[in-house]
C-alpha cells in the first residue's frame, strides 16, 4: 500500500509576461485579432458588414456577465481509466477524489481517437479527427530508432512544420468573443509553427511544450528543446520539473485574475506520458520527483537488460515502470489540489466548471481495468477514459457517477451554451448539448461513436461495440453485459454486426465528403 502524500508547497509567483499591462488595456490586441478572424470568415464576401462589426468591435467592449462560469479544463495524458484512487487502492489521487466526491465521475466517457494528437484536436474544435483534419499523429519517427535532428534537420520535419487547418474555429476562439480570459499552460501538440501555436488560436497565453512528449526536466524532445512562452522558445526553466511549471503559471493567472471577467483555464498535463529522452534508461518509464517515488513501496531492482534502437542496453523493469508511473499521476494531482484550493479561497468554486479527463487510454504503467487494450488501439482501454466534472451552480450532482454514453465532443457545444458563445453557422459540430443529461434529467444524447487510426476501426452503436484491430483480431460485444469485450458475439448476431458496420461505412462517407481541412487530407 502506498503511504499518504505530504503536500509540495510553491515557492515562486510569476507576473503575467506582458507587453501591455492590464490597467492600459480595454480590449487584449489578441483578442482583437481573433474576433477579427472570426468576422471575416463570417462576412469575408460582405465588405461593408465588416467594416462596421469591426468599428463596432472597436468602439465598446461587452459588459461582464457575473452569472457566467469559469472554466478549468484538465487533461492528463495516458492516464488509466482505473488510475484513480477511491477505485484502486494501489494509486493515490487525493485532489481528484476529492474533484470526483464534490463532482460526477463519468464513467461511460469516450475520446475521438485512441491517441494524443487527435484527441486533442477533437476536444477543441468539437469535432471528429476525419473532419477537422487532424486525424493522426504530427511527430516524427526517426527518434523511435535512436536518431538525434540537429537543428537544421529537425526545422524541416513534419513534427516541426506540421498543424490543424488554420480555417479550423476552436473553443478559446468563440469564449474570448463573449468576454473570456483565456490561457493555456501545458502540452499543445496541435503545431509548431507560430500560425498554429496557442496564442494565434485563441488563447491570451500559453506557457508550455508544443510538440507531444518531452523530457520533464530537460523540455526537450530526443534532444530538441520544445519549450515555448506565448510565440517564443524558452529555456529559462531548464532542469524544473514540467508538472510543477504548469502548476506554476496555472497558479500565477488564477492568482492574479480580477475577477471581473470569466476565464477559460485550460491545463494539459503531459504527466503520466512516457518521458521522450533518447537515454533508454528514461524513455522506457515516466520520470517524477523523488518525494512522489517515495510515497510507493522500493523498487528492488530498476532496470534489467534488454534492448533499445536494435541494440543491447539497460532498461526500465516492469516494476519500476508502474512506482514512476504512479509517481507521476501523484506529483499532477497535487498540482490540481493546490488549483483547487485557489477557486475555494477567491470564493470561486462553485461557479467554476472543473473537467477533468485523459487524452486516451493508459500506456506503460497504467492500470485500465476492466478494459481491454490500452492507447493505441480501438479496444475500450484505448477509447473510453477517467474522467469527472464538478459544478454545483450548474446543478451537477456531487459523489454521484453517471454512466451516460458522452464524448469528449460534447464540450465545444456544451460549454458554448452554457457562455453563450456563438457558434459560426457554418461550422458542423459532431457534439451534443450534455448539461441535462448531466444533472440526470435526460438520457445522453448520443447514440453511436466512429474511431479509425490507420486499419484500426470501430465502432459504437447503442451498447453494441465493434472492433477491427487490422485484421487481426476483433468482434462484436455487448458492453452492457460485457464491457471487457471478451465474448465476441458476430456469428450469434450477424444482423446486428452488419448494421453495426453499416454506419461505420456511412460515417466514413460522411467524412469523405465533409469540406475537406489539411494537413493529411488530398484535396
Amino acid at each position: 500500500m502506498p503511504r499518504a502524500p505530504q503536500g509540495v508547497q510553491l515557492q515562486s509567483n510569476f507576473a503575467r509576461d506582458s507587453q501591455i499591462p492590464r490597467e492600459h488595456r480595454d480590449v487584449p490586441l489578441n483578442r482583437i485579432c481573433r474576433s477579427s478572424r472570426l468576422e471575416s470568415m463570417r462576412t469575408q464576401s460582405h465588405p461593408l458588414l465588416f467594416t462596421l462589426s469591426s468599428l463596432l468591435l472597436f468602439a465598446c467592449v461587452c459588459p461582464t456577465d457575473a452569472q457566467k462560469p469559469n472554466i478549468l479544463l484538465i487533461v492528463s495524458d495516458d492516464q488509466g481509466y482505473n488510475d484513480l484512487g477511491s477505485i484502486n487502492d494501489e494509486i493515490l489521487t487525493p485532489n481528484l477524489d476529492r474533484l470526483a466526491k464534490e463532482g460526477t465521475r463519468l464513467t461511460n466517457f469516450y475520446v475521438s481517437w485512441p491517441a494524443c494528437t487527435p484527441s486533442r484536436g477533437s476536444l477543441l474544435t468539437g469535432r471528429y479527427p476525419q473532419r477537422n483534419g487532424i486525424y493522426d499523429m504530427i511527430r516524427n519517427e526517426a527518434p523511435d530508432h535512436g536518431h538525434k535532428y540537429t537543428p537544421e534537420e529537425y526545422a524541416l520535419t513534419w513534427e516541426r512544420i506540421g498543424g490543424m487547418d488554420l480555417r479550423e474555429i476552436l473553443l478559446p476562439e468563440i469564449l474570448g468573443e463573449v468576454g473570456y480570459r483565456t490561457a493555456s499552460f501545458g502540452k499543445w501538440d496541435l503545431g509548431m509553427h507560430k500560425r498554429f501555436l496557442p496564442t494565434s488560436r485563441g488563447f491570451e497565453e500559453f506557457y508550455g511544450f508544443v510538440n507531444t512528449g518531452i523530457d520533464y526536466y530537460t523540455h526537450e524532445r530526443y534532444g530538441v528543446p520544445s519549450m515555448y512562452r506565448n510565440e517564443e522558445p524558452t529555456i529559462e526553466d531548464k532542469g524544473t520539473y514540467a508538472t510543477y511549471l504548469f502548476e506554476r503559471e496555472a497558479l500565477r493567472f488564477l492568482n492574479s485574475h480580477d475577477g471581473e471577467d470569466p476565464f477559460f483555464l485550460y491545463v494539459p498535463f503531459n504527466a503520466p506520458h512516457g518521458s521522450s529522452s533518447l537515454d533508454p534508461k528514461i524513455r522506457g518509464t515516466v520520470q517524477a520527483p523523488e518525494k512522489y517515488k517515495e510515497l510507493y513501496q522500493p523498487v528492488e531492482q530498476e532496470y534489467r537488460e534488454g534492448s533499445r534502437y536494435g541494440k543491447p542496453a539497460m532498461v526500465p523493469t516492469k516494476e519500476k515502470r508502474s512506482r514512476d508511473y504512479r509517481a507521476a499521476v501523484t506529483c499532477m494531482d497535487d498540482s490540481i489540489g493546490k488549483m483547487l484550493d485557489v477557486l475555494d479561497e477567491r470564493g470561486w468554486a462553485d461557479n467554476t466548471i472543473v473537467l477533468f479527463f485523459s487524452d486516451n487510454g493508459g500506456s506503460g504503467g497504467a492500470d485500465n481495468a476492466p478494459l481491454r487494450g490500452h492507447k493505441g488501439q480501438t479496444w475500450e482501454g484505448g477509447v473510453r477514459v477517467l474522467s469527472m466534472i464538478r459544478w454545483p451552480n450548474g446543478g451537477i450532482p456531487s459523489g454521484a457517477e453517471n454512466d451516460e454514453f458522452l464524448t469528449s465532443m460534447e464540450i465545444f457545444p456544451s460549454l458554448a451554451e452554457v457562455t453563450g458563445a456563438k457558434v459560426p453557422d457554418d461550422v458542423v459540430l459532431d457534439g451534443y448539448n450534455w448539461w441535462s443529461t448531466l444533472r440526470g434529467e435526460t438520457k445522453s444524447p448520443r447514440t453511436e461513436m466512429f474511431w479509425k487510426r490507420k486499419d484500426l476501426l470501430g465502432a459504437r452503436l447503442g451498447n453494441w461495440k465493434w472492433v477491427d484491430m487490422g485484421g487481426m483480431t476483433g468482434g462484436l460485444f455487448n458492453l452492457e453485459e460485457d464491457i471487457e469485450e471478451r465474448n465476441d458475439l458476430s456469428e450469434e448476431h450477424p444482423e446486428i454486426l452488419a448494421r453495426v458496420k453499416g454506419r461505420f461505412e456511412n460515417w466514413m462517407k460522411e467524412m469523405e465528403e465533409a469540406e475537406p481541412r489539411g494537413p493529411f487530407r488530398d484535396y
